[in-house]
């Protein structure tokens, strides 16, 4: 993205792609990728920087005004915390599907030994006993959180671990690169 700045004041953005007017003169959509940068700000065309954009699922986040320093353009975020007891809500709603979804795949495993009284791998068993004490130490922890930030924290640093079926694909993998 790119913006059209008169007098260190920016005057409208630009679209990739789409045609602009400027002094009465209409560029066509790739007249941007097609010209220099020095071509571009002797008509005062900067590019845009944007800032980093905080995570929609725990902030309510307004994009700034862009504001024109130093040859760029730059376009930041003010972010407000979300109501905390939703954002838990939600944080637990997440672990759970997740939990869900890793152990549903394998979930015959367990249906079978039941059924025919044979036991289960034990990597397989240990995998899964792992994936339900993450989902409960993450639980645990959104519960403790004091705030919002924390509670990103946690959900961005959930490890669950691998599947005996991944590690072994993984190990064949490395084992063909190494021929």
């Amino acid at each position: 993205m790119f913006a059209y700045v008169l007098n260190n004041i920016v005057q409208f953005l630009i679209q990739p792609g789409v045609e602009f007017t400027i002094d009465g003169v209409t560029y066509p959509g790739n007249w941007i990728q097609l010209s220099s940068t020095s071509e571009q700000q002797s008509l005062g065309i900067y590019e845009v920087v944007y800032g980093q954009r905080p995570n929609d699922t725990y902030y309510w986040v307004t994009q700034e005004a862009p504001v024109f320093a130093n040859n760029q353009v730059q376009i930041n975020f003010t972010s407000t915390p979300k109501d905390l007891t939703s954002v838990k809500s939600n944080a637990f709603n997440q672990i759970n599907a997740t939990a869900y979804s890793l152990l549903f795949p394998s979930d015959w495993m367990v249906v079978k030994a039941f059924e025919t009284s044979t036991p289960i791998n034990a990597d397989w068993n240990t995998y899964r006993a792992n994936l339900r004490a993450t989902a409960d130490n993450a639980r645990t922890m959104v519960t403790q959180a004091p705030d919002v930030e924390t509670v990103a924290g946690i959900m961005a640093n959930i490890n669950w671990g691998k599947s005996p079926a991944q590690l072994l694909a993984e190990a064949a993998q490395g084992a063909n690169n190494g021929n």
